[in-house]
């Protein structure tokens, strides 16, 4: 079996959160963002959709029952027959970027899907490096180079609606994942529930734990991401409802050390913070931090299933919940090409589980020996090369 391991690799960044890409412009300062946060949120809120997701978390899932990435929540599925062709297969993947720590675990659990496959003969990957117009130049290349299907994680959403439509015009079966796109042309949308279930999550737990009137400081990393705004939308609206006192709402930028140092200045003003809510977890742990130096208990903190995070819960015992943004989903967009090159349907919207680490489930998913930046529900477990693979 041969693959063409065709992708440029982007140096690390900053935004170490599913790779989201803003589509307005981030503010300067964390106190000025700050000061139109909750404005900005009220732009993305949608309240249907925040109801469909929050409903979708207590929904049964169907498929596989030990196979999340292959699970599928309230599925309309889509006749395919018509990509039905016989193997071996090419396929294709259009990168968003590399460029933080989800996404390159992610990259590692989709090579390992894709080697679980003889019949995928070739697959060469472009990686965009989180810039629209080569993603664009990607696409288009892509689509001339004889790709049985084609794999895109969009850099951002409206910028890269027209490259995906021309993709879809060419014949080739199109699946879209993480990241959306202004089109209902590709066969399926691959993604997790959705921001609004991962914001409202950690913001019911955070209410439970310090109750009305309680002190809570929310973390964000920067304005005009959708995911990440409505993550908040739904946080903003549950603090509101459940009488919780919101004293700041700051853009770290993923800056670990700016977000430590900004707690810190809370906890000198304030005197005590009762909760953590973050839109991202990476800085959880510098977060924490910010409380040892000062000598004072840990709050109640929403984090995200980053290793790091997850090690120094159990290690000290904190009062934690993590939503996730499974990084598993790597692994369904190849499932899902060769199910249409096969002719099965799959459905149109493939909305997967999005599981929520708590103290109950810590063990099940903390797994010794991973790097600290490794996230925990990659479903790769018993892929190929674990764990060396992902360290």
């Amino acid at each position: 079996m041969r693959k063409t391991w065709l992708t440029v690799v982007a140096a690390v960044g900053a935004l170490a959160m599913a790779g989201c890409t803003s589509e307005l412009p981030a503010e300067n300062g964390a106190g000025e963002a700050s000061s139109s946060a909750s404005s900005r949120s009220n732009e993305f809120f949608d309240r249907a959709e925040y109801e469909r997701q929050l409903a979708l978390r207590d929904a049964t899932p169907e498929g596989p029952e030990d196979k999340p990435w292959e699970q599928a929540l309230e599925p309309e599925m889509v006749d395919t027959s018509s990509y039905a062709k016989d193997g071996p297969y090419h396929l294709c993947f259009s990168n968003a970027s590399v460029d933080n720590p989800w996404r390159q675990v992610g990259w590692k659990t989709m090579q390992a899907e894709v080697d679980l496959h003889d019949e995928i003969e070739d697959f060469t990957v472009l990686d965009a490096e989180a810039k629209d117009d080569k993603q664009i130049s990607d696409i288009s290349s892509l689509t001339s180079q004889g790709c049985d299907a084609l794999i895109v994680s969009p850099n951002t959403t409206s910028t890269l609606t027209p490259a995906v439509e021309q993709a879809c015009d060419s014949g080739v079966p199109v699946i879209v994942f993480d990241r959306g796109v202004n089109t209902e042309c590709p066969v399926t949308f691959i993604h997790p529930i959705g921001g609004y279930a991962f914001g409202a999550s950690a913001a019911e737990f955070l209410a439970d734990e310090v109750g009305e009137g309680g002190k809570v400081l929310a973390l964000r990393v920067l304005p005009g991401v959708d995911v990440l705004e409505h993550r908040w939308a739904a946080a903003e609206r549950i603090f509101a409802d459940r009488g919780v006192q919101v004293v700041g709402v700051e853009f770290t930028e993923n800056d670990t050390a700016g977000a430590k140092s900004i707690v810190s200045d809370y906890l000198q003003r304030e005197g005590q913070i009762d909760g953590i809510w973050m839109d991202d977890g990476t800085a959880a742990v510098a977060v924490l931090e910010a409380f040892e130096d000062q000598g004072m208990e840990p709050p109640a903190i929403s984090g995200e299933d980053q290793q790091q995070f997850l090690e120094k819960w159990k290690r000290e015992g904190l009062t934690a919940q993590a939503p996730t943004y499974p990084t598993y989903q790597w692994r369904t967009p190849v499932i899902a090409a060769l199910k249409i090159l096969n002719g099965e349907e799959v459905p149109k919207e493939w909305i997967l589980p999005q599981p929520v680490v708590t103290e109950e489930t810590l063990d099940q998913y903390l797994i010794d020996g991973m790097p600290p930046l490794h996230y925990a529900l990659c479903g790769c477990q018993e892929m190929p090369d674990f764990p060396k693979r992902w360290q």
